[in-house]
């Protein structure tokens, strides 16, 4: 923080009207973040009458402020390097302040649209296809065609993860219920709660369904709140580079980054030199900007931007050597590859601890509209205590995969399409309108997303430019 505070002293006062004004965005979509999406993870509690709403709310609010302080940033850097390498290399342009923008504004009106009709659909795909629009967007501006300024391998990895993990839900949720009849046959666990408002569950699936619902909410932190970070770091870098391109926290920044690259240089020299030009070049340059230092901090602020870029580069270029080559194993390049990555891929404190607030208080207002479509409008009976039960731990163990593998999944439509895989399975029967209303907000979410984001990009890009 201390950083930040001096870096805002020397700022000219238009850019600081503009660094203020994306990070309130950026915090504001983590708000909306946690009323929209975290609601699906205090309706089975509060369906089942486990937990009255406003204790619900909050206990989610507070795993989710737990989650996100201890949730990493592999996520929020799997969702940054989904735009245009040449924003990432030049992070330092107003072109590239405007995208941030644009996408965030994109995702932060559609997000509050859906939370509106009360249709759970995806922050993640929202935030994607915000990305993947702004990508196209430039491209096509720099007569790249529509194509050409997405990383469409990382977003086919996004993609995969983002499709797949709502069928998990479906399928693992229904079995689980039919796993849970035979362990558990008592039949108060498979009918709706009793009309009777002071009615409780037994104290055991009390314990559960509270257990689960902590879970979902410090999973959802871990996971949602890394792609906010990832985003407010690129603000940072942008309008702030000599700040926030590199990390300074690091004491020993620099040596270690230097040493990494030294092994790098002799592991590629060894296969092929030939076919390495640009990466040995770029490891010298490294090795010369690093010579002599021992943390980051040292680096004069005019060279900190090229150190930030020339990591970036190499990261690029290194992608897949040692899978397909006799560089050794896979392990041996990627730990020094890691090494270099760590300089320039983290994130302040201050940043953490701001996403996990937003997320936190987000999670605590506007949850209603959200709640009553999975419980109410999904099935077309009460949502039932095992069924609860069975659909958050579902969501519990795919989100908390996803997690341990660095992949963005949906919080909305891994629980959601778990309580309709238990609706399924329990023969309770399925509300078609509804059923077809989410799946049609969940299609429209990735074009409409993509659309609004470019469309915001090539108008500001015009004001930038004029």
């Amino acid at each position: 923080m201390v950083d930040f505070l001096d870096a805002i002293r020397h700022l000219d006062p238009s850019l600081l009207v503009i660094l203020a004004f994306a990070l309130l965005i950026a915090f504001g979509f983590e708000v909306v973040n946690g009323f929209h999406d975290t609601a699906n993870a205090v309706t089975t509690v509060i369906y089942t009458r486990t937990l009255r709403p406003m204790p619900a709310v909050f206990f989610s609010g507070l795993c989710n402020f737990l989650g996100v302080l201890l949730g990493g940033t592999a996520i929020a850097y799997s969702i940054v390097h989904l735009l245009p390498v040449e924003l990432l290399v030049n992070a330092t342009s107003r072109s590239a302040v405007v995208m941030v923008l644009s996408l965030l504004s994109a995702g932060l009106a559609w997000n509050l649209s859906t939370w509106y009709l009360g249709l759970p659909v995806s922050s993640s795909h929202t935030l994607i296809g915000s990305i993947l629009g702004v990508g196209m967007a430039n491209s096509l501006l720099n007569g790249q065609g529509p194509f050409g300024g997405v990383n469409w391998t990382k977003a086919g990895e996004v993609g995969l993860s983002l499709l797949i993990s709502p069928l998990i839900g479906f399928a693992s949720a229904a079995i689980l219920l039919h796993v849970a009849r035979r362990a558990a046959p008592d039949p108060e666990l498979y009918e709706p709660p009793p009309e009777d408002p002071e009615a409780r569950p037994p104290w055991w699936i009390r314990a559960v369904l509270v257990s689960t619902c902590g879970g979902v909410s410090l999973a959802h932190g871990s996971n949602d709140g890394q792609k906010g970070m990832g985003l407010i770091m690129l603000v940072l870098m942008g309008l702030l580079p000599t700040a926030f391109a590199l990390n300074l926290k690091d004491a020993d920044g620099a040596r270690g980054t230097r040493q990494a690259a030294e092994r790098l240089k002799v592991m590629l020299m060894a296969y092929r030199p030939e076919d390495r030009d640009r990466t040995i070049q770029d490891l010298d340059a490294l090795i010369r900007d690093l010579d002599g230092k021992v943390s980051l901090r040292e680096v004069p602020t005019d060279q900190r931007w090229r150190v930030h870029s020339t990591i970036f580069r190499l990261d690029r270029q290194l992608e897949g050597v040692g899978r397909s080559e006799s560089t050794g194993s896979p392990a041996t390049i990627d730990r020094p590859r890691k090494e270099l990555r760590e300089a320039i891929e983290y994130v302040p404190m201050w940043v953490v601890v701001g996403v996990a607030l937003c997320l936190g208080v987000g999670t605590t207002i506007g949850y209603k509209r959200i709640v009553v479509t999975v419980a109410e409008k999904i099935g077309k009976s009460h949502l039932t205590y095992a069924q609860g039960a069975s659909a958050e731990v579902v969501a519990m163990a795919t989100i908390g995969m996803a997690d341990l593998g660095g992949m963005p999944v949906s919080t909305t439509q891994v629980l959601s399409s778990g309580v309709a895989g238990t609706m399924w399975a329990n023969r309770s029967g399925v509300q078609g309108g509804t059923v077809r209303s989410i799946l049609l907000a969940w299609l429209l979410t990735l074009p409409a997303s993509m659309l609004l984001a470019a469309g915001l990009y090539l108008f500001g890009h015009l004001f930038v430019g004029a």
